[in-house]
């Protein structure tokens, strides 16, 4: 951290310490240092000051099932609006009468509606003339011909949180129908067994070796001619619990102990051995374990229209070999069609893609085999690849559609477009065999694609961080531009003072590989100050994370109101570039791309002579909060202030699944020389950790391990712990604390005296 005069900072204490007996600052700019009150006051308005000041900008597209008409909803100056597209007329209108609707609705609920602001931001057309919508904890049907709207009775459809991830039950009783609805298959004391539906009693039994320990799932899969089934037996593992203690629960005085299922790298995993059962003969043909050995997975069992053979994908423990197998119906006879291998890894977790054709008699699949994702036609018997469907130094990032009589792909991709940000998503399409090749989206932004349902248009969104987005409605065939829709005015968020963030790019580590990532300057920005300069951080390996869509950028933009320079960087070992790019990762969490991120800030501080690398600090959250931590103790010579909340900060204490992807198995040594825990005495700068007591996500264990670690080490360091919290940044308390530890220790000011919700000005 660089040298602070103390005359200057008595100086900034007193001055603050009159502006808090008069009522604050006078003045916002120029003469005084940040982290002021005033700057704090901005700070906080952040989100009320910008919010609704993008006029036409749609968030989403919702297309009718007739195929060329749509609706959406976006802020106009006079307020919300919906809005109704007929593509094939290349009209657009309101989607109705929005003061009527707000009279009706009033006087159906008894409620206060402001037209301008319905209560609601969805609706779905039920016939010509009526929608239905939810609001008040209702379901409302309105008649647009007469604006009359009743009650249906019903109630909004739950939004509740998924069940929790760590789950997987396979040996629940439930019954299976056939296809032809004449039997039914289900588990009974571990085994398979099926009869005949209604009053059928008698039951057959078609395995006899399930038992507890080594039981049948009840995935049951049956062949669509109803003729067997394929199901898979399980050996289970033994279960790995994490528990906390919920301090403070609502509901009553007393703590709570907390459980859940969580496995960990290294923990074991169960194994499964696909059957298949032939009801005629009654004859089970196990599947040979040496064809599948040491799985990490293998998926669901499906099997082929023509009911010839079911098919799997089987990932390896490790991540270095992920297949697809076929297992003939008639003799049990196991085949790989594909075999993906990698020294590294094959990232089933965000990249894989396989899409059947004609019943499996060619397969389309995705594969970083020439160092890039591309995409690949094989031949579904032989498995023999027939043809690389696209190829180049750029990578494709989704399929959107799939025409199998016409043969043709459209997809997403990015880094084809010379000269533009090579994160950003383009729309392609491209035939089977390769050829045909034309881009349907080229304008220099991010793109985002909402298509008709019989794909023969969509709309497309386009935006950067520094340019607003355009909507136009184009051609699935040639992306050509059938008419605009939406053009978005920022002008008044501009007038709040708000500023586009920058773009910056640097060459990495290899001094030949751009480094992306965006600069944010606060309102009052002086370019005679110095700045202190704070990087967001999020390198896990699973995407990239600079944003690449127009927006206000609350979170950074509010931290550097504070008097800082907030930036985000994607550096090596991150994903959508090439597969090198994204190898660094490898069984080296640590690394988190740090030497791309320290190139790219020193560059950009030779071009902005106020970026004051003197005082570097970070933040994130997560594996962002490990990559924070980890700042401070592996890079202390550039880094001295981090902000780690709920990270990941031993690899072998979080999921299995994320860190068996990057990492490796088996667990090696890589895993405690990547380790904050392990690492904890080299702390040299100061370092705020904050953690929620039942994250089940991330083992909140893990940073007490770091904090009993860093007092064994006798390092000073400050410990937040919030009460019910889960995985989390904070909420509002977090972020108080956040924002108060960069001004102390980055712009050496104290910072206000907080009380209950406000800070003491």
């Amino acid at each position: 951290m660089g040298d602070f005069n103390k005359l200057d900072h008595m100086k900034t204490i007193n001055y603050l310490a009159i502006c808090l007996m008069f009522g604050g600052l006078l003045t916002v700019d120029g003469a005084f240092a940040q982290g002021a009150v005033a700057d704090y006051k901005r700070a906080n308005a952040f989100g009320e000051t910008t919010r609704n000041k993008v006029f036409y900008a749609p968030t989403a597209f919702s297309w009718l099932e007739d195929q060329q008409r749509l609706w959406y909803v976006h802020e106009t100056p006079a307020g919300r609006r919906f809005i109704f597209v007929d593509a094939s007329k290349k009209q657009k209108a309101e989607a109705f009468d929005h003061a009527k609707l707000a009279t009706a609705l009033a006087m159906a609920s008894d409620e206060v509606v402001d037209a301008d602001s319905l209560p609601f931001y969805s609706i779905a057309y039920k016939g010509t003339n009526r929608i239905e919508f939810d609001a008040y904890g209702k379901v409302w049907s309105a008649n647009l011909a007469d604006y009359k709207v009743s009650d249906t009775g019903r109630k909004p459809e739950p939004r509740g949180r998924r069940g929790y991830w760590g789950n997987r039950e396979e040996n629940e009783s439930r019954e299976i129908p056939s296809p032809d609805s004449n039997w039914v298959a289900y588990i009974k004391n571990h085994n398979v067994y099926i009869r005949e539906r209604g009053d059928g009693k008698d039951e057959i039994q078609l395995s006899y070796d399930g038992a507890l320990g080594h039981h049948y799932s009840s995935q049951i899969a049956w062949s669509p001619d109803s003729k067997k089934l394929a199901v898979n037996k399980v050996r289970p593992n033994t279960p790995h619990k994490i528990y906390f203690v919920e301090s403070s629960p609502s509901a009553q005085l007393q703590p709570i102990l907390q459980e859940r299922n969580y496995l960990k790298p290294g923990d074991a995993l169960p194994q499964s051995q696909p059957v298949l059962f032939l009801l005629e003969s009654k004859q089970s043909v196990p599947i040979d374990p040496e064809r599948i050995p040491n799985q990490y997975s293998i998926s669901r069992l499906e099997w082929r229209e023509d009911s010839r053979a079911f098919t799997f994908e089987y990932n390896q423990r490790g991540h270095q070999r992920y297949e697809v197998m076929s297992v003939d119906a008639n003799n049990g006879e196991v085949k790989a069609l594909i075999t993906e291998t990698s020294k590294t890894f094959v990232e089933y977790s965000g990249k894989k893609y396989r899409k059947d054709i004609h019943d499996g008699q060619e397969i389309i699949w995705a594969s970083e085999r020439d160092g890039w994702n591309h995409l690949y036609l094989y031949d579904g018997q032989t498995g023999k690849v027939k043809n690389q469907i696209t190829k180049g130094e750029w990578v494709v990032r989704e399929v959107a559609y799939v025409d199998e009589e016409h043969r043709y792909i459209i997809f997403a991709g990015s880094g084809k477009e010379a000269g533009q940000d090579p994160y950003f998503i383009q729309y392609y399409r491209v035939n089977f065999d390769g050829s045909g090749f034309r881009p349907l989206t080229t304008e220099d932004g991010n793109h985002r694609a909402s298509f008709s349902s019989d794909f023969s248009t969509f709309v497309d969104t386009y935006s950067r961080v520094d340019a607003p987005p355009v909507s136009v409605l184009r051609s699935a065939t040639d992306g050509n531009i059938l008419f605009e829709l939406e053009k978005a005015d920022a002008s008044a968020l501009l007038a709040t003072g708000w500023k586009y963030p920058e773009v910056f790019h640097a060459k990495g580590r290899d001094g030949e590989t751009d480094i992306w990532g965006v600069v944010i300057r606060p309102s009052n920005f002086d370019p005679n100050k110095s700045y202190p300069v704070i990087e967001n951080i999020y390198a896990g390996p699973q995407g990239s994370f600079v944003p690449k869509n127009f927006g206000t950028q609350q979170g950074m933009a509010a931290l550097a109101e504070l008097g800082f320079i907030v930036v985000q960087i994607d550096g090596m070992g991150t994903s959508n570039r090439s597969k090198a790019f994204h190898d660094v990762c490898w069984k080296d969490l640590k690394d988190a791309g740090f030497p791309d991120r320290i190139l790219w800030m020193q560059a950009a501080a030779q071009r902005y002579t106020y970026m004051d690398l003197g005082r570097v600090g970070i933040y994130g959250t997560s594996a962002g909060g490990q990559n924070a931590a980890g700042a401070v103790l592996f890079h202390p010579e550039f880094y001295k202030v981090a902000v780690s909340s709920c990270g990941c900060h031993d690899n072998r204490m979080d999921k299995m699944w994320w860190n068996e992807q990057w990492m490796g198995y088996p667990i090696g040594p890589q895993y405690a020389e990547c380790s904050n825990v392990v690492n904890a005495h080299k702390l040299e700068g100061k370092l705020m950790l904050i953690v929620g007591e039942v994250d089940d996500n991330v083992d909140p264990a893990s940073t007490m391990q770091v904090v009993d670690a860093l007092i064994k080490a006798n390092k000073e360091h400050e410990l937040v712990v919030l009460p019910g919290a889960g995985h989390t940044s904070g909420g509002e308390y977090g972020e108080k604390k956040r924002r108060d530890f960069f001004v102390k220790y980055l712009l050496g000011v104290d910072p206000p005296v907080w009380e209950g919700q406000k800070a003491v000005f």
